[in-house]
This record gives structure tokens, C-alpha cells and sequence, in this order.
């Protein structure tokens, strides 16, 4: 292998490794794969996300090197699923300390009534909810167990403290999201950014094999033309 050749594989490793951590650290790109923030994301929009706001990790860890500030109630999140090596997007409804309750699919904050226009309902059932003490459903919280009640603590859920170096998150599409009523509060190093900006939206399944996903995003008439450029900072 000649010099020329050597110099030019070191630049081009160097420019990856730069690339990768980058992506790893300052922002990424994110694809909403299931509908759980409809209205305000759908599936198939492509966000790029700002890792840095909320402290800068070491790459494929959750160890923060410098952190930053914690997210805003209300503000829109992508994470780290606890249960396996997902990313979610949620938007963030409940802070440290913070006492959360859903009565018939309202949401009360410290016993105050959330005004939440983001939030839709598609299911007009409303699911009775668990008839236990309030301990027993904060401890079935915390430890992770009301995912094996299922949809009993959709509209009617808690009321919970949010422990501190937690969250709570919902989805939007209020009776369509898994999150924080099933599965828990979210610790703080599993965040990994907020989202900025739409850079690409396409009407495309999520469920297709592969290369077809991949030809329906070029097909101009699976395009959402006026969905790309939207700023979802402060969505």
C-alpha cells in the first residue's frame, strides 16, 4: 500500500470517527416510528435532535460528562427506553417531586388541572382505572409493575410523586402511547435530547420491509412537503 493510499484511509477514519461522535454527542437524527405524538409528530417525520441540552454523554453510555439542564414540563423529549435499546419520543408532563394524576383522562399537576391543547383523544371509553390505596399504586409505579395491568391505568392513573432524578412522560396521542402510566418514571440519564427541527416527513409505514421504506420516502407523492423545515423546539 503506497503513502498516498495510507494518508488518504487516515483521513477518511478520522472524518467517521469524527461523524460518529458528533452524532453521538451534539445532535442526531431521530424517525418517528409509531403514532404516539399525533397530532403534533407523525409517523415518518425525521427530526434532528440537540443531545446537548441535557448534558454532554459519553458516547453508548449513560455516564453524563457535563451536565446540562433538566427538560421543562411540556417540553417535548427523546430517551432512552428503560426496558431495552430504544429510543422514544415523549413529551415531558411531570418534574422531581411533582404530584401527577389522570381522573378520566384529565391530567392534574400538584392537584392543578394541566392545560394541555397538544393532547388528543381517539378512544371515547373510559377505562374505570385500579381500585387500590395510593401507596400500593405508587409503589407498583416505581418498581415498574403497572405495565401488567395494562390499559387499567390509561384514564385513570395515580396519584404518583415523581421520585427525585425522574420524569413522567405521556405521548400525545393520549389513548394510544406507551409510557410513563405503564412502565414508570424515567430516570434522567436515560434522556438524550430534545428535538429542533423537521428536516424530512414522508406518509410511509414504519412496519415495511426495509427497501420498500426505502422507495416509498423517494416517491414524491409519500412526501409531506409542508411539514419539512418546521421548528419543533417549542412544540
Amino acid at each position: 500500500m503506497s503513502e498516498k493510499v495510507k494518508r488518504e484511509l487516515i483521513t477518511w477514519v478520522q472524518v467517521i470517527v469524527v461523524v460518529i461522535f458528533l452524532r453521538e454527542t451534539v445532535v442526531t437524527a431521530y424517525r418517528i416510528p409509531t403514532g404516539s405524538m399525533i397530532n403534533t409528530l407523525l409517523i415518518g417525520d425525521f427530526l434532528l435532535v440537540n443531545r446537548l441540552v441535557f448534558g454532554l454523554k459519553l458516547p453508548w453510555s449513560s455516564i453524563t460528562l457535563i451536565p446540562g439542564r433538566d427538560p421543562k414540563r411540556g417540553e417535548i423529549v427523546v430517551f432512552r427506553f428503560p426496558f431495552e435499546n430504544k429510543d422514544f419520543v415523549k413529551r415531558c408532563i411531570g418534574l422531581p417531586g411533582d404530584t401527577v394524576e389522570i381522573k378520566d383522562k384529565v391530567v392534574y399537576v400538584n392537584h392543578q388541572r394541566l392545560d394541555e391543547p397538544y393532547a388528543i383523544h381517539r378512544d371515547p371509553r373510559i377505562i374505570p382505572g385500579l381500585d387500590i390505596p395510593p401507596e400500593r399504586f405508587q409503589k407498583l409505579w416505581v418498581e415498574r409493575r403497572l405495565i401488567d395491568y395494562g390499559n387499567m391505568v390509561r384514564d385513570n392513573f395515580g396519584p404518583v410523586v415523581v421520585p427525585e432524578g425522574n420524569f413522567l412522560l405521556l405521548g400525545d396521542n393520549r389513548d394510544f402511547s406507551f409510557d410513563s402510566r405503564f412502565w414508570g418514571p424515567l430516570p434522567r440519564r436515560y434522556l438524550k435530547g430534545k428535538p429542533v427541527i423537521l428536516y424530512f416527513s414522508a406518509n410511509v409505514p414504519g412496519n415495511l420491509p426495509l427497501i420498500e421504506q426505502i422507495i416509498g420516502h423517494l416517491n414524491p407523492a409519500n412526501i409531506r412537503f409542508g411539514r419539512i423545515g418546521k421548528v419543533v423546539w417549542n412544540l
